[in-house]
């Protein structure tokens, strides 16, 4: 089968970052489903472990996480889904990635792909979805019966993936949403997914709240590097307020800053379930069904800002150089082999 993966860590500019190649066709077994893959989208934690991690004990390495495709077939213990149907999912960091015709993936972190979505559509969604929604409900405790309405919730790097589920998702629950972004196609971004106020994180945070009427904000979720904003976030979270961050500080940071407001400091990271096999991985299925159920109904929108041609190295490096310039609005999405 085709397949794009990397032997080492490399430039993104060099030609051999990331190469294709034939890799056998895998086997499933347990409560593994093997699926055809027929779009996936590029996150950036695809060339954090190209850059970063490299191949490990994997041999020639195979990224990708996000995909959507077909189940061909399924392993002996598998009951959530059978040969012919129709699937998305963010995979896991440990194993071998979705950037190959076919893939083995555990069925418990796989949902039924929204049936009102394409291909393309359905592969950008899985893991800004769950991260989002992890994020939320899970680490910032926002509750899903509306009884949080009115709260702020201010999103550091609105415009991304993540962001823009995010904002959607607290939204839904009646939660205020404050997004920043710089440039403006990415304040547009904000704005077309729903942020009630967009402000510029490259000028004074506090001074543009402050003039919009907040004083404070009771919860906050990092996108962006947060070694700039963590000081920020101490002043600005009211007492008992989260802050989130899906993205490790770079430096140690003062927890004892959170002591006198009592506040709520948490990683948000959708692999965590998957890497240490925990009792309830099925919870991100049900997830993703839930959220295949949101999309149909027209409750959330998708995130795919563009699709770069069918899925091989070269469009895969290309996914990767835009990824790493930090200005990628939404997902970008790769279709088909070629």
């Amino acid at each position: 089968m085709k397949a794009v993966g990397f032997t080492r860590s490399l430039p993104v500019a060099d030609p051999q970052s990331l190469i294709d190649f034939d890799a056998p066709l895998p086997v499933a077994t347990g409560t593994d489903l093997l699926v055809e893959v027929r779009a996936v989208s590029v996150n950036p934690v695809d060339y954090r472990v190209r850059r970063d991690m490299g191949p490990a004990n994997l041999g020639t390495r195979i990224l990708g996480y996000d995909a959507a495709g077909v189940v061909t077939a399924v392993g002996s213990d598998c009951t959530l889904f059978k040969p012919g149907d129709e699937v998305w999912y963010a995979g896991e960091l440990t194993r071998q990635g979705s950037n190959s015709q076919f893939h083995l993936v555990d069925e418990r972190i796989v949902g039924p792909k929204p049936v009102s979505l394409d291909w393309a559509d359905a592969a950008a969604l899985p893991l800004t979805f769950i991260t989002a929604w992890e994020g939320l409900h899970e680490q910032l405790r926002v509750r899903r019966d509306g009884s949080d309405a009115g709260k702020t919730l201010m999103i550091l790097g609105g415009a991304g993936g993540v962001g823009s589920i995010l904002t959607q998702l607290a939204r839904n629950v009646g939660i205020k949403v404050i997004a920043t972004a710089s440039r403006r196609a990415s304040i547009a971004q904000c704005q077309r997914v729903g942020a009630d106020l967009v402000i510029d994180h490259t000028g004074d945070i506090k001074a543009q709240l402050a003039a919009a009427g907040h004083k404070s904000v009771d919860l906050i979720f990092s996108c962006a590097e947060l070694d700039g904003y963590f000081q920020l976030a101490t002043e600005l979270l009211s007492p008992f307020g989260g802050l989130c961050t899906i993205v490790a500080p770079n430096k140690p940071v003062d927890l004892g800053l959170f002591k006198i407001k009592a506040l709520r400091y948490s990683h948000e990271f959708m692999f965590t379930r998957s890497m240490f096999r925990m009792p309830d991985m099925i919870e991100q299925h049900r997830l993703l069904k839930a959220g295949a159920a949101m999309f149909d109904a027209g409750t959330l929108q998708g995130t795919r800002s563009a699709t770069l041609g069918p899925i091989n190295a070269a469009n895969l490096r290309a996914a990767h150089v835009q990824l790493e310039s930090t200005h990628t609005l939404g997902k970008l999405v790769l279709e088909g082999w070629g």
